[in-house]
């Protein structure tokens, strides 16, 4: 019997097969194919605003660039880097700046990370420590100048209960620049810390706690001895993320110090600006950015790789 002569009903049930195969193996495909499609225009806007600004940044470090006068010198600008004293002076700075606002942060991270854990009032409130993080940084740096040097509204608080006699003198002073600058770092970004601290503790095994209390242990013993060490890769992969930030640090500085007292407070950020947008050196710039990333990137491997290996040991 010839196709033609088949019956209605035969050609009902062989037209459903073909299509269910065909439909499966465009789904198996698909399916193969879908993540990927779900991901490609991320991948592509990454790659566009980091990839290719720093491929641009590390070919234009080759060259002397004055607008659009671009003359090849090879290492020269690399060479003139490491013999120059402000921009080592500026990874000073950063270094200094940058360790302090990042230890007083996860210290008051932790502590508040450890109460919100355990103290059901704090639980509560949890929300409110999240506050400074919804600023924006300009607005903050702002609001710390207003309040420490434009203002001299803490000036006038600390003369009224008496510890000082007259104003501070931040713009002269080069600890109390710097002390500005972390502590506006450490009220906003806390709280990123804050976050990523509180998820690690929710996250841990509640039965080994709860045998360490039937050992006896008080609430502090289990923290230090139990959580803490379970927390150690979470806590070096959060330090990180925030060192990384906190070495582009800019605004704080632009806004707040402009870099003074004498340079005491220029990062490395604020020296690759002044480079490049003041006067104009973009090629001396980028060799500065470019260095400056190496060491970002071989400093948090470092620091991962070791919180890792002691994880599992």
């Amino acid at each position: 019997m010839s196709d033609s002569t088949l019956p209605a009903s035969g050609v009902a049930l062989v037209t459903p097969v073909r299509v269910a195969v065909a439909r499966k193996r465009r789904s198996k495909r698909m399916r193969t194919l879908f993540p990927y499609l779900l991901v490609a225009p991320a991948v592509l806007y990454l790659l566009m605003i980091t990839l290719y600004p720093g491929a641009y940044a590390v070919y234009q470090s080759f060259f002397l660039v004055r607008f659009n006068s671009w003359t090849p010198i090879g290492f020269e600008n690399y060479a003139d880097l490491f013999a120059d004293r402000e921009f080592w002076a500026a990874l000073w700075n950063t270094l200094v700046i940058g360790v302090l606002a990042l230890a007083l942060e996860c210290f008051f991270a932790l502590m508040l990370a450890y109460f919100a854990y355990r103290d059901p009032w704090v639980q509560g409130w949890r929300i409110a420590f999240l506050v400074p993080m919804l600023f924006m940084p300009s607005a903050v740096a702002f609001i710390y100048k207003l309040a420490f040097l434009d203002g001299r509204v803490i000036s006038d608080l600390l003369m009224r209960v008496g510890l000082i006699s007259e104003n501070l003198a931040i713009p002269s002073s080069i600890w109390l620049s710097r002390a500005t600058l972390i502590l506006a770092d450490v009220w906003q970004w806390t709280p990123f810390l804050f976050i990523i601290f509180v998820a690690a503790l929710q996250g841990q095994d509640e039965e080994v706690e709860e045998a360490a209390r039937l050992d006896g242990a008080s609430w502090w013993q289990i923290f230090w001895n139990i959580s803490l060490p379970l927390m150690r890769p979470v806590i070096a992969v959060a330090l990180v993320l925030r060192g990384i930030d906190i070495t582009t640090m800019f605004a704080n500085v632009f806004i707040i110090t402009k870099g003074g007292p004498g340079g005491a407070t220029e990062t490395i950020s604020y020296f690759i600006y002044r480079l490049g947008f003041k006067s104009f050196n973009f090629g001396y710039a980028s060799a500065a950015s470019v260095i400056m990333l190496v060491i970002t990137i071989v400093v948090a491997q470092l620091v991962v790789k070791r919180a890792f290996r002691s994880g599992r040991t």
